[in-house]
């Protein structure tokens, strides 16, 4: 593609206000969005389920492949996250809901923002894996060598609680950064011709600027999402899809173009 040829890059968003009545006002939209085109919500939030599957069926068989899909996926989960926005966005903006035109949508960012989000959220998981296995070796020593799938009875000492908390309190933080880097980044990316620096660095800023509502939303993310895990990953049916179209509604109210 030539210089002539690349998109003009779209003027950077500025920051709104977002309170945490207007959280709840996404989350009705979110769910109000899934129930207007059900088949696209279930349509991508198979490829979370079906990838719990996998990765729970690979765990019980060779390391090596649960590795691999472990990598692959958080740069396969983005894309999913795009097909939900755009069916937001049509809906949103009254465009028709064809299968061809959102899956060529999909199919287009492959070459555009969203990979290199996946490859830092990749990175981001490689780097949270390596710090978990180091905390869970310092706290527990020589009894790392225990089959925990056996007992237990190991995490049920005070260096094993000790240890629980500081993955808990380690995990959080890093998890609220990555939520702080792609809540509004994702979405923005999709609807803008923006690079990927710039639509993290403003969600940062974003959250930033909106640090209680944005530490609410991300704990109701959580929260939905574990509840969601508990049946057999089968919660994320429903749970997924809301929150993906939610999202869409937070980052425009997050965002909002200059005149």
């Amino acid at each position: 593609m030539s210089q002539a040829e690349l998109p003009a890059a779209s003027p950077i968003p500025k920051i709104g206000t977002v309170t945490l009545a207007e959280v709840w006002v996404c989350l009705k939209a979110g769910l109000a969005d899934f129930r207007a085109a059900p088949q696209f919500g279930l349509f991508f939030s198979a490829v979370y389920v079906v990838g719990g599957f996998v990765l729970l069926w690979l765990g019980a068989g060779h390391v090596s492949w649960t590795l691999a899909t472990s990598l692959g996926f958080p740069l396969a989960a983005p894309f999913a996250a795009v097909g939900l926005y755009e069916v937001s966005r049509r809906l949103e903006s009254g465009d028709s809901l064809d299968w061809r035109e959102i899956l060529g949508v999909v199919w287009k960012e492959r070459t555009k923002q969203v990979p290199w989000i996946g490859a830092i959220i990749l990175f981001y998981f490689l780097f949270w894996t390596f710090l978990a296995h180091m905390i869970f070796a310092l706290f527990m020593g020589l009894s790392a060598m225990t089959n925990v799938s056996t007992s237990w009875d190991v995490f049920f000492t005070s260096n094993g609680l000790t240890m629980i908390a500081v993955e808990l309190g380690v995990g959080g933080v890093l998890a609220f950064l990555l939520f702080s880097l792609t809540v509004v980044s994702l979405p923005l990316v999709l609807d803008k011709e923006i690079d990927f620096v710039t639509a993290m660095l403003l969600s940062l800023s974003c959250v930033k600027a909106n640090f209680r509502t944005m530490l609410v939303w991300a704990a109701i993310i959580a929260v939905l999402t574990f509840l969601a895990l508990l049946p057999w990953f089968l919660g994320l049916v429903v749970v997924l899809p809301m929150l993906g179209h939610a999202t869409w509604h937070m980052y425009r109210r997050a965002l909002y173009s200059p005149v």
